[in-house]
């Protein structure tokens, strides 16, 4: 299958990609940049695909590093890239997450699917972006669910989503007592309106959110 090699924006990690599958993109790269690691801390990225994001948390942490992916080829593809940037500390699991039984970890970060599935809407044909970019098999209810059972009291959930569903995503998150401390609006230099959100909330945290300066970006 046809590959290429790509650098992680802002940094020196290669990163291996098949064509074929869902690739990284801005949004991932932003995500691994906003979000916050302490050392030793571990961390659960949440439909791992390439491992890209589990890639940036190592930089911040020896903590464990703990992928979870429905797809065995991608799972296949994040192993080969930790361990060609000699990442040892990591645990790759082949389930779908509302299964995953896991000890409680300090950060989990997500690039969710955005689309819900409606039967209007077509699909992606492709079934590895199918999967990631559409709700067929994690819908954003059930997300906020298992990163509040797999969080630790005051861990940290951060997603990045589309900012049209932001009301969606502040009632299913509070909805599982993780509260919004840190909101960014994305938007690029071709539209006028923002069309991402990064998000850091907080398990059982007091009410209060910190808008962030929105950031305008060239999409990869």
């Amino acid at each position: 299958m046809e590959t290429t090699k790509d650098y992680l924006p802002n940094t020196n990690i290669y990163l291996k990609q098949r064509k074929d599958m869902f690739r990284m993109n801005t949004d991932t790269a932003l995500l691994g940049q906003f979000m916050k690691v302490k050392p030793n801390e571990s961390v659960l990225d949440i439909g791992t695909n390439n491992g890209a994001l589990l890639l940036y948390a190592s930089q911040y942490t020896k903590g464990k590093l703990i992928g979870v992916e429905l797809q065995k080829e991608a799972i296949m593809l994040a192993e080969e890239n930790l361990k060609d940037n000699h990442i040892v500390n990591y645990e790759l699991i082949c389930s779908d997450i509302v299964n995953v039984e896991i000890d409680a970890v300090d950060v989990i970060v997500c690039n969710p699917p955005y689309f819900q599935v409606h039967q209007n809407r077509q699909l992606n044909e492709n079934e590895f972006k199918r999967i990631a970019r559409h709700e067929c098999y994690l819908k954003l209810s059930d997300l906020c669910a298992c990163a509040s059972r797999l969080l630790k009291e005051k861990g940290r959930f951060y997603l990045v989503h589309r900012a049209d569903r932001i009301v969606d995503l502040c009632v299913e998150l509070r909805k599982q007592d993780l509260e919004i401390k840190t909101l960014q609006m994305i938007c690029d230099e071709q539209n006028e309106n923002a069309h991402g959100i990064l998000i850091e909330a907080v398990k059982q945290a007091k009410a209060h959110c910190i808008v962030k300066k929105e950031m305008t970006v060239k999409r990869l």
